[in-house]
């Protein structure tokens, strides 16, 4: 087997592995999301090797989905962790085997405090499970390690199982967009998730064009070049919005028309162009823009004029 096709090989054990977890879901699964909702603290996500890495990154997707959850080292916990683990908290043990010996040493004293144990476990006669309120059942054939060694199918299989629970906890709480944005305010997601139109169009200190209705054809161009954006608003004498001219508009119109020099404003502009207002987000402004196929947006407030969002200006910022 060369080297592309075992790799494949393994992709699909593992896809395998994936296929036969939905078949292990059941009302434990139904009754932990019942008790995450309405009667624990926190979750305790603990485990020891592998499934200690698995069970740091499933803290880290129930904590950024609206979810308050920590991890417990299972060898930690006998030398003073376990005092992470306060009254009503749910504690969730990730182990394949269910048997290794820092897990079932360290369960006795959970059962002692008194709280809920669930066990994601691979083996549903191990000590784990048979001393767990509730198991998740993450039982694999094999691992799909060549000498059914290193974990492999078992951590996905924890893995998925972990995002399953935190997204079914997610869309129980009705945790939107919103909710997301605050738990991630840095990097480019957060960028995507909490930056207004206003802010990318105060960070630009452009001055935003604008022209009369009767405004010449000079002048547009004048007034456009000033600006930068490749398009200026047109305003009627009460100042609202009646219309946008750019670059294109420009050429479209010198194209069909013989006269140019009497051009008015009102005989180039669009007198139907998109407007949004300053506090969506500039996402959405950039989706806008891309589904419309334009490149820039005319920002109001009740039609008054506030100025013009380009796409080049979201683009700098990150914002894809």
């Amino acid at each position: 087997m060369n080297t592309l096709d075992y790799a494949k090989a393994i992709i699909n054990e593992e896809i395998e592995a994936l296929e036969n977890l939905k078949s292990y879901l059941n009302n434990d699964f139904e009754k932990i999301v019942d008790y995450i909702l309405n009667h624990s603290s926190k979750v305790v996500i603990c485990g020891i090797g592998k499934s200690a890495d698995i069970g740091r990154k499933i803290v880290a997707t129930l904590n950024s989905t609206g979810t308050y959850a920590v991890f417990l080292h299972a060898a930690d916990a006998m030398h003073g962790d376990l005092g992470i683990v306060q009254k009503d908290d749910l504690v969730i043990i990730i182990s394949k085997s269910g048997s290794s010996a820092e897990i079932v040493t360290l369960l006795p004293f959970i059962k002692k405090l008194g709280n809920e144990v669930v066990a994601m476990v691979g083996n549903s006669n191990s000590i784990l499970a048979k001393q767990a309120k509730w198991i998740l059942n993450t039982t694999v054939k094999k691992e799909a390690c060549p000498n059914n060694l290193a974990p492999t199918n078992s951590t996905t299989c924890q893995l998925v199982m972990g995002d399953a629970l935190a997204l079914t906890l997610m869309k129980k709480r009705n945790f939107t967009q919103e909710d997301f944005a605050k738990f991630h305010p840095g990097g480019a997601l957060g960028k995507k998730l909490l930056t207004t139109v206003k802010e990318i169009m105060a960070s630009t200190n452009n001055t935003f064009p604008f022209v009369h209705e009767e405004t010449s054809l000079k002048e547009i161009i004048l007034a456009i070049s000033k600006g930068r954006l490749g398009a200026t608003v047109v305003l009627n004498e009460q100042k609202n919005i009646c219309g946008i001219i750019t670059d294109g508009d420009i050429r479209r119109t010198l194209e069909n028309k013989e006269d140019i020099f009497n051009l008015t404003a009102t005989t180039i502009m669009n007198k139907n162009p998109t407007v949004i207002q300053e506090n969506i987000r500039a996402s959405e402004a950039l989706n806008i823009m891309n589904n419309k196929n334009i490149s820039q947006l005319l920002v109001a407030n009740n039609n008054t004029y506030l100025g013009i969002i380009h796409i080049h200006d979201i683009l700098k910022e990150g914002i894809e």
